[in-house]
């Protein structure tokens, strides 16, 4: 094996290997499916679990208002510390009336990881006349409340699946509470967190 040049000092030659196998990497990253690497806030759910807040309160579909939106953790572990982790936490938005959110079913629900996709800050949503819609304020990232698609900002210029939000499905109960259903965490199905997700229209 030959000596390291005087002065470690990279020779001609080599900086071109580096150059090349860099070139190598940036050319396949784009094939890489990088959520299978991204952790998930639990393997396989296969029992539906109660909506529930911060607070540990259960959301109910007739105590809360059209076009309003909280923040509910899921799935939710009896350590209290990992249910302050961002990959639990999840913004459930009632949708303003023009979009359905005066119906008194799962379907007035939108349910989105709150970890933005572009650089993974908290977005929250603005239910203001005339904004209506998730936004990042890190960089500006904006969201359609009725799909998850990011419609402006960084996370737009992001090609599929990583320009729609995560998502979780809802089941309305007799009494009125909110029910979450097994997701399947895949980016066919309701998304990787942090990762997104394909919009089947």
């Amino acid at each position: 094996m030959a000596s390291p040049p005087p002065g470690g000092k990279v020779n001609r030659r080599d900086f071109l290997k580096l150059m090349a196998a860099a070139g190598t990497v940036m050319t396949f990253t784009p094939f890489v499916d990088w959520g299978k690497f991204l952790p998930n806030p639990a393997g396989s759910i296969s029992e539906k679990a109660k909506a529930q807040f911060v607070d540990g309160k259960v959301v109910n579909v007739n105590r809360f208002e059209v076009n309003h939106s909280d923040v509910i953790i899921y799935p939710r572990s009896e350590d209290e510390t990992l249910n302050k982790e961002a990959f639990r936490t999840w913004q459930i938005i009632r949708l303003p009336a023009e979009l359905g959110g005066e119906a008194n079913d799962a379907s007035a629900f939108r349910v989105y990881s709150m970890v933005c996709l572009h650089l993974w800050c908290l977005w929250q949503y603005f239910p203001q006349e005339g904004r209506k819609r998730g936004e990042c304020p890190c960089h500006g990232s904006m969201y359609d409340p009725l799909t998850g698609k990011a419609f402006a900002g960084p996370a737009a210029l992001q090609g599929p699946p990583s320009n729609v939000l995560p998502k979780l499905d809802l089941e309305v109960e007799a009494n009125g509470d909110l029910s979450i259903l097994p997701p399947v965490w895949s980016p066919n199905g309701n998304g990787i967190v942090g990762f997104g997700r394909y919009l089947n229209v």
